[in-house]
């Protein structure tokens, strides 16, 4: 194992710290909801560490934060790094930002280092990953390839305020969207560096991971609707519950998704809104939301055939009408073969072989692998828990991410 780094881990951790203290809650969280006061003042401070490792900096229309370290060709397609600084509302302060803060760290250290590449080096923290306020994420990296859907600006917060004014709040122009965009082949390559999320690399007390593909996400809505009636005189057999149908559904859910044994497919229901939402009125519509994953896609599209069946059974015994809407259906996309062989070369010269693994949780890499090549380093997270107070890698674990993430890429820039 290699005991020194060429990336300067001090400042790493200090940044990390730094940025920590945003949006902090408790003595771990953190929330930093996309497009927040928070996120902005977050990006301020992450696009002064940029220009601090020598880059150019700008914030485009879609609210992602750029830095460019320029090449020797500035018109050869970019090598980009990065992911989110944005986070749940109830967040750690690890999830996405190790893979900002690692990027501009690898940047600086070859800055300081005097390595000028041929092509030019982004890195992106894009906005928007997670998808909690508007319930609908990926926004930012999405929206520099032309990919967003139509009604996506008029998606409202708890607050009622659109992702429009948000945008425009935050000092963009949605008007001015095509100015962001990246062209087609613009990009050659992409590396994300992410903690884990999951238990994998802790229960192998392994530092880092190469990730060999992402699950695919599929997010429904479903909406349940019954009648409401006084919960003190309407027989049992006589009441048309939305709630009571709602759960048999979520629990047909989690029978479905476990029906194969050691399967990676994983199934949550994470938010449940209930009308009129009283002690005493029998519930009359009920409407939550579905997250349906799995690295393979025939299982996923199985399994989503079984749930629909199950939705219209349990709708018809308890006479309720029900809707089911599509918010998100990705793929699973897999990391280029050439970039695991580079990560595993670069591990291997700093004394690792690292595990390989697939990642359930999706991430910004996942549209980038539409557009170019991608590849994604893991970092240990303790007991797999994440979007939670309680997440946490150690720095030593996130320096060696880092470091195999700057050593990668000076195998891929002279590769390339």
């Amino acid at each position: 194992m290699i005991k020194t780094h060429a990336i300067n881990t001090s400042r790493l951790q200090d940044r990390i710290e730094k940025l920590a203290q945003i949006g902090k809650i408790g003595d771990t969280g953190v929330c930093r909801l996309a497009l927040s006061k928070e996120d902005r003042k977050a990006v301020d401070v992450v696009k002064g560490w940029m220009e601090e490792a020598g880059m150019e900096t700008r914030i485009d229309h879609f609210g992602n934060l750029i830095g460019r370290m320029e090449g020797k060709n500035p018109d050869k397609p970019i090598i980009m790094l990065g992911s989110h600084i944005d986070s749940q509302p109830y967040g750690g302060r690890f999830d996405g930002a190790i893979g900002v803060l690692g990027a501009i760290e690898a940047v600086q250290a070859m800055a300081e280092k005097k390595i000028v590449p041929e092509a030019p080096i982004e890195v992106v923290a894009f906005c928007d990953e997670e998808g909690c306020r508007f319930n609908k994420g990926i926004f930012g990296v999405r929206g520099i390839w032309g990919a967003l859907e139509p009604g996506e600006l008029d998606r409202k917060d708890k607050d009622g305020i659109t992702r429009r004014q948000a945008l425009i709040d935050f000092g963009c122009d949605p008007e001015k969207f095509s100015e962001s965009e990246y062209k087609p082949g613009s990009v050659a390559a992409f590396l994300e560096l992410h903690i884990e999320q999951g238990p994998v690399l802790d229960r192998l007390q392994e530092p880092i991971g190469i990730v060999t593909g992402i699950s695919g996400p599929l997010w429904l809505t479903v909406e349940m609707t019954g009648f409401a009636g006084h919960a003190g005189s309407v027989p049992m057999p006589m009441r048309q519950d939305a709630l009571l149908g709602s759960a048999k559904v979520i629990v047909a859910l989690n029978e479905i998704a476990t029906q194969e044994q050691g399967s990676p497919t994983v199934a949550t229901v994470g938010n449940i809104e209930v009308f009129p939402n009283s002690r005493n009125i029998i519930p009359e519509k009920v409407t939550f939301t579905v997250d349906l994953r799995d690295i393979e896609l025939e299982r996923r599209d199985r399994y989503e055939k079984q749930l629909h069946r199950a939705i219209q059974r349990i709708a018809e015994e308890h006479k309720l009408t029900v809707s089911i809407s599509e918010d998100t259906n990705t793929e699973p996309r897999y990391c280029a073969d050439w970039i695991k062989d580079m990560i595993r070369d670069a591990a291997g010269k700093m004394g690792y072989k690292p595990t390989e693994l697939m990642s359930g949780p999706f991430h910004d890499s996942l549209v980038m692998s539409n557009h170019c090549d991608y590849g994604m380093i893991f970092v240990r997270c303790k007991d797999g828990i994440s979007h939670n107070p309680l997440e946490s890698s150690t720095h030593e674990d996130i320096a060696i991410g880092t470091e195999l993430l700057y050593q990668t890429v000076l195998g891929i820039i002279q590769r390339k």
